[in-house]
């Protein structure tokens, strides 16, 4: 029997043998870096906390995730022909034993059974329109390309040397980045604009990560991102994560399934709800696991990390899934689970 980590990779391979589905996130144990100890992640419940680049969130009950708050008292760029009054990118430069402590907490994961995944949050895309908010930020796309070039790169250098850190203390071999770049129906910006803006930076950042050994990339956009993918592809993203059911994930998978990887397609609206209940999680994830296979596919809640809304979700769809693996596999739950490192409940 496969340790998840070696399952997952098995589905990940072109022409790989996985032996059962792959559980959600059992084979990903999501890390963290010294600058979210300085920047943390809120918790459910934190209201109008500023970060370290001066972004103010939220992060209201029964949602998701945090997400800015844009009040014009708080949106951080105020003109962005001066963009640079405002955005002053977080130091970097960390104390050894911060990283020294961030360390033992990759050290402290089974190798063998999971990645040593780091979360990195917000990607380019997201951290601009958290600056700017969201509907000037397409419009200055749209009018001030040179100036969201100008603000891109910027952001881009800090995430390089944030890479940079990452991979020379912490020897990460997996990234887990998110940065979503559409609604449930189409991206925010066509596939042309996306590739201007986008594709390079990308490309630069996510080279060197493989260029530094981290062997995989998984990237989440919880969104259409459909026509993005020969892009994802290009930029080196070895797992789309968060894809949802409007991507016509069978079709991807057919068509890119050799080169990428689809994590995702239980949608949070299918499942995540009030009165939600075991069988109608088991009841979407039958559907899911059948019509999508076990080959470049992963069952998985979409959202970007281990959790769900409303507690019990999460470790309903594991149980699922288990129990899917069973039946089709003949795979123990109790011998699936000594084969993970322990479930971790993020969100």
């Amino acid at each position: 029997m496969l340790t998840a980590k070696q399952n997952m990779i098995e589905c990940m391979k072109p022409g790989g043998k996985p032996d059962r589905y792959v559980n959600q996130y059992e084979a990903i144990q999501l890390l963290f870096h010294p600058f979210m100890f300085t920047s943390p992640l809120l918790k459910k419940g934190d209201l109008n906390v500023v970060n370290a680049w001066g972004v103010t969130n939220s992060f209201p009950e029964n949602v998701p995730g945090a997400f800015p708050v844009h009040t014009p008292d708080k949106i951080c760029v105020k003109d962005i022909e001066h963009w640079r009054d405002y955005v002053h990118a977080p130091s970097l430069k960390f104390p050894q034993e911060m990283w020294d402590q961030a360390k033992a907490m990759y050290d402290a994961v089974d190798g063998e059974k999971a990645f040593k995944a780091t979360f990195v949050a917000p990607g380019l895309f997201e951290q601009t329109h958290h600056l700017c908010e969201m509907v000037n930020a397409l419009y200055y796309y749209v009018d001030y390309e040179d100036e969201m070039h100008d603000l891109i790169k910027y952001l881009t250098e800090w995430e390089l040397e944030l890479a940079e850190g990452i991979c020379s203390h912490l020897h990460p071999d997996m990234i887990f980045h998110h940065d979503d770049w559409g609604s449930h129906d189409s991206t925010f910006l066509s596939p042309a604009m996306f590739e201007d803006f986008l594709l390079e930076p990308y490309k630069e950042i996510y080279g060197y990560y493989k260029s530094h050994g981290v062997d995989y990339v998984v990237h989440h956009c919880d969104s259409y991102a459909a026509t993005l993918v020969p892009d994802m592809i290009e930029m080196g993203i070895d797992v789309y994560q968060g894809c949802m059911e409007t991507n016509k994930v069978d079709e991807l998978i057919k068509k890119y399934g050799d080169k990428i990887s689809f994590m995702g397609v239980i949608e949070n609206a299918y499942v995540d709800k009030e009165g939600w209940t075991d069988e109608e999680c088991e009841a979407v994830t039958r559907r899911i696991c059948e019509q999508y296979g076990m080959h470049s596919f992963i069952p998985c809640i979409a959202q970007g990390g281990p959790g769900s809304v409303y507690p019990g979700v999460y470790m309903s769809i594991v149980n699922a899934i288990d129990k899917i693996n069973e039946e089709k596999f003949g795979i123990k739950p109790e011998d699936a689970e000594k084969m993970r490192m322990p479930l971790q409940i993020m969100f």
